[in-house]
């Protein structure tokens, strides 16, 4: 039987790869950050497209689960049909997530208690391109 020697030869492929992915991650969160700010930057007032009925299993399962943690998602669906919505970044905008809020939200208040990840929306329905882009880019 042969006798394995060790690797003695740096690996550097996985070091390029892992280069590659932060550099990717670090351009879909510039992007996500530049579409945000068209988003607000714009007069236009967003509708509610929907949630997607998988998320909003989960976040009724949540609401039971968890009462009085944070605004029960009928209300708020009922918020964002009536106000319409907007998109924030949060307190940590390198972490890439977007937050929902009715148009009529305050940010350091209701991101808590009156939001949800802009991941849950329908895409189906939403017509502002940059809108659409940024459910693209947040969705896994």
């Amino acid at each position: 039987m042969e006798e394995l020697k060790p690797h003695l030869e740096p690996i550097t492929q996985n070091s390029e790869l892992d280069t590659n992915i932060e550099e990717e991650r670090l351009e879909r969160i510039a992007r996500i950050s530049q579409l945000v700010g068209k988003i607000n930057e714009s007069s236009e007032k967003l509708p509610f497209p929907g949630i997607r009925p998988e998320a909003y299993l989960g976040m009724k399962e949540a609401d039971n689960k968890y009462p009085g943690c944070a605004t029960p998602i009928d209300e708020l669906i009922a918020r964002f049909r009536r106000e319409g919505i907007r998109v924030t970044l949060g307190e940590h905008p390198e972490s890439g997530n977007v937050f929902v809020l009715p148009v009529g939200g305050n940010d350091i208040i209701d991101i808590i208690m009156d939001s949800i990840l802009l991941n849950k929306l329908r895409i189906k329905t939403v017509t502002n391109k940059h809108l659409a882009e940024l459910i693209r880019l947040t969705t896994p």
